[in-house]
Order: C-alpha cells, then sequence, then structure tokens
C-alpha cells in the first residue's frame, strides 16, 4: 500500500516509517519539520495542504501519528492543540473518506484514561489499583493533550458511522525516550524498566502495533486498542498492587529485587494503575515482543537495556 503517514519524522515515525517499508508499503511521509522520511513539510491542520497531498500522492491509507503531546503544553497554547489534534484528524479523516479508503490508523494515548483518581491513586483513597482496558470508563482526561485526543476518537467514530470506514484506534501507553516530564526520581531508566510492569512499551513494539492495524484486513469496523507491554499480574491482585506492590512482583519475578538492587535501582511501592493490552492481541494479533523480563534478564547478563533512554531528546518540531 501507498501509506500516507503523519509525524514522520517524530518519535514514533522515525521507527514506523523504515518497518513499514521494510514489509513492502510505500510511505508518504508528512510532518511539521524535515527529517529523512518525510516529503511533505507541513501540518495536518491545514486542509488545503492535506487536499495537495491526497491529490498529489494518491495514498491507499493513513497513519495518522502527528500530534502535540504532553510536554508540550508547557510551549503551546490551547487552541494549538485544537488545531492540531482535532481539526487535523478531521481533516484527514474526510480526505481518507473522500478518497474510498477502507481503513484509518489513528494513534492516540492512553493519556486519556487518566482521570484525576487514577493518577492520584492510594492517595486519592483507591483500595485496589485501577485497571486499564477499552472499557474503561467515565473518560474524564485531566489536561488539554487528553481531551483533544479523546475528541479526535469521537470523530474517528463519526467517520466510520457516516462514511464506512474502519478505524483502528491504537492507545499507546509511553515510549518516548526522555525523562519524565514532572518526575525526578528513581532516574529515568529506573523509572522506564518499572513503567514496563504496567503502562510501557518500546517504540518498535508502538512501530509493529500500528503496521499490523494497517494490515488486518476488513471486518474490525471502528476500534480502539490499548498498546501496553502485557503486565505479569492478574486482576485479583489489583489491591495488593496498592498496598505492597514489591511483594506482588516477587510472586512473579522472585529475581527482580536482587537485581534492581545491584543497579542501585527501586521497584515501586505501589502500582495504580494496570494497562491491559489484551484486546490487541486478541484482535490484531498483537503483543509486545519487549516487556519487564527482558529487563531482568539485561540486568542479569549486565547487557544493554531493551528501551531507548535519551534525556536530551527534543523532538524535531522543537528543533
Amino acid at each position: 500500500m501507498r501509506v500516507l503517514l503523519t509525524g514522520s519524522t517524530g518519535w514514533l515515525g522515525r521507527f514506523l516509517a523504515p518497518r513499514l517499508r521494510e514489509t513492502g508499503h510505500a510511505v508518504i511521509g508528512l510532518d511539521v519539520a524535515e527529517g529523512p522520511d518525510t516529503e511533505v513539510v507541513g501540518s495536518v491542520a491545514d486542509g488545503g495542504l492535506i487536499e495537495r497531498t491526497f491529490a498529489e500522492h494518491a495514498p491507499d491509507a493513513v497513519i495518522h501519528a502527528a500530534a502535540l503531546h504532553k510536554p508540550d503544553i508547557a510551549r503551546y497554547p490551547a487552541q494549538a492543540f485544537v488545531d492540531v489534534n482535532v481539526t487535523g484528524t478531521l481533516n484527514l479523516l474526510e480526505a481518507a473518506a473522500a478518497a474510498g479508503h477502507d481503513r484509518f490508523v489513528f494513534t492516540s494515548t492512553t493519556s486519556l484514561m487518566i482521570r484525576t483518581d487514577v493518577r492520584a491513586g492510594r492517595s486519592g483513597g483507591a483500595t485496589r489499583a485501577f485497571w486499564l482496558d477499552e472499557a474503561f470508563a467515565p473518560l474524564l482526561p485531566r489536561n488539554i493533550y487528553g481531551v483533544t485526543k479523546l475528541a479526535a476518537e469521537h470523530l474517528c467514530r463519526l467517520a466510520h458511522a457516516q462514511s464506512g470506514i474502519e478505524v483502528r484506534i491504537l492507545r499507546t501507553g509511553r515510549f518516548f525516550p526522555e525523562d519524565d516530564d514532572t518526575l525526578t526520581e528513581p532516574s529515568g531508566p529506573n523509572l522506564k524498566a518499572n513503567e514496563l510492569l504496567s503502562r510501557r512499551l518500546t517504540v518498535e513494539d508502538a512501530a509493529e502495533a500500528h503496521r499490523l492495524a494497517l494490515e488486518h484486513g476488513p471486518g474490525l469496523g471502528c476500534e480502539a486498542f490499548v498498546l501496553s507491554a502485557p503486565p505479569p499480574f492478574d486482576r485479583d491482585e489489583a489491591e495488593a498492587l496498592i498496598e505492597d506492590a514489591p511483594a506482588v512482583i516477587a510472586r512473579h519475578h522472585p529475581e527482580a529485587a536482587e537485581l534492581y538492587a545491584r543497579r542501585g535501582w527501586t521497584l515501586p511501592d505501589r502500582i495504580e494503575r494496570v494497562y491491559d493490552p489484551s484486546k490487541a492481541e486478541r484482535l490484531l494479533g498483537f503483543r509486545c515482543r519487549t516487556d519487564f523480563a527482558a529487563v531482568l534478564r539485561a540486568l542479569r547478563d549486565d547487557a544493554p537495556l531493551p528501551f531507548h533512554h535519551d534525556s536530551s531528546y527534543t523532538s524535531p518540531k522543537e528543533v
């Protein structure tokens, strides 16, 4: 297929574009920043640019990964989030439907599921870890990023209802390489390793999930999928994850505490939320290759960690 990939210069795009080409697809990259995989430079919020791109490049399908993200809240006004995340999505959906596309892949975020009470966890009175799957409700995003991504999801559902175009909404967990924008402890690599227990995936796995969503044949309709490394926990451990997460981790990975101690790392004392990616495995055939066990193998073998960490990473659009 000829695939229009938005966000082609971004962190996901730099892994996804080559992966698509490796598997036989032609990629037309669109991004506000120039890059080796970007043929069209401009914003998805520019309706005229989207029309010209479809007329000149005639894509067969769209993977819409371009967005303003949570760290951008400190740099951009709310209107910019509406323009890019909402209007940009609408522009692409309308162009894809008009072109007769039968599928559309939209990169969403698990952030829109993180209500204030979910983020607060035990400090907010929770006695059980929140188990976050696609049925979790109500969705009450706590910032402009989550609000606009949820609005874009609604536009995807509307486009499916009106035109019949199938939409695969991928709510990705964390996969960016930079440090957390709100936490300084534990260290960046330690935090990323901890998050692979419950709410992170590698960028390589995120790229593969997009490929599989693109290539899945018709019949899905409009479906949302949570993407994260498979957690080792069971739902009946949700209460214990709040009370004593290290004990729960030890049941599944007895060697974790010792391996962490060698590195001077700390395990989380509680886990407030667990992402459940089982629907993606069931319907898309996707399962992350990298999980918490891979981190422990790397620690045991003194091998490179199985994820990217770059505390100085800056989005190309800011360079």
